[in-house]
């Protein structure tokens, strides 16, 4: 079976600041993370293809990231960041080289639980639907309203919900992030990331048993053919090894049928991004 891992990045704090790495709880990844070191743990996986996911707003970075992608065998595409809200939008991302598959905002960091919903970010997001690719959604559960009502009224523009918009793992919570995963869910040009997990469970004592509830949410309410794999590798290693990432999501999706799996480890991403090869 062909395997996508559908969101994992790379960063070097020394090229460029990552101020989100300050904190001392992140001491563990603050250091560069390259290509060369995921092929290894990824290959072991199955893992023949890679989706290159943005980790700063900053166009340079989502430069760099697609020449990485044009010089390499494994990235399939890439996620990039462009400033949504700038009325020439649409320019950058067709000056961008090939390689782009989709573009991804910090909205967890925004203050503004409504920011989707402002004007200049919709224009922003149907100048992506426009170009042709897909828009990942990096959300908190408060924040899920937003993004249903967005989702909503962008129905040409494939939505990609990245790490199941954080739920509670560690605390065991399910509501309101249930109902909400589940109106967004109903929304067809919405997609979803089995990915993320492990570092919203407690880093040092996790257990497959305390993601399933979680995961058989997504997979019920979006199906297998809108759910995408992803590794969130290099921060998921504050958690857990790459292996034990796959791992979890192979025995998460260990109920589901082959077909079903193929989607879930290859065939919603290849679809949702539109990824050749």
């Amino acid at each position: 079976m062909m395997r996508i891992d559908a969101h994992h990045h790379v960063w070097d704090p020394s090229a460029r600041p990552h101020t989100w790495l300050d904190p001392d709880e992140m001491a563990p990844v603050r250091r560069a993370f390259t290509l060369d070191q995921l092929a290894g743990p990824a290959a072991a996986a199955g893992v023949t293809r890679t989706v290159l996911v943005q980790v700063l707003p900053d166009l340079a970075e989502t430069r760099e990231f697609l020449a990485l992608a044009a010089a390499s065998d494994l990235v399939a595409g890439v996620v990039g960041w462009v400033d949504l809200t700038a009325p020439d939008v649409a320019d950058t991302l067709a000056a961008l080289p090939a390689g782009l598959v989709g573009v991804r905002h910090g909205v967890q960091d925004e203050p503004d639980p409504a920011w989707l919903a402002r004007p200049d970010v919709r224009r922003g997001l149907a100048a992506v639907a426009s170009a042709g690719l897909a828009y990942d959604l990096l959300t908190l559960p408060h924040q899920l309203p937003a993004a249903i009502e967005t989702a909503a009224a962008l129905p040409e523009l494939t939505f990609v919900l990245d790490h199941l918009s954080k739920p509670p793992i560690a605390s065991g919570e399910l509501e309101p992030w249930r109902g909400r995963i589940r109106r967004l869910a109903a929304l067809p040009n919405v997609h979803c990331k089995l990915s993320g997990m492990v570092t919203e469970a407690d880093w040092g004592s996790w257990r497959v048993a305390d993601l399933r509830p979680y995961a058989e949410v997504v997979l019920e309410a979006f199906g297998p053919e809108r759910v995408m794999f992803g590794s969130d590798w290099p921060v998921c290693l504050l958690a857990a090894e790459y292996e034990q990432v796959a791992g979890a999501a192979d025995e998460l999706c260990s109920r589901l049928s082959d077909d079903e799996r193929a989607m879930v480890f290859a065939g919603t991403a290849r679809r949702a991004y539109r990824l050749e090869g």
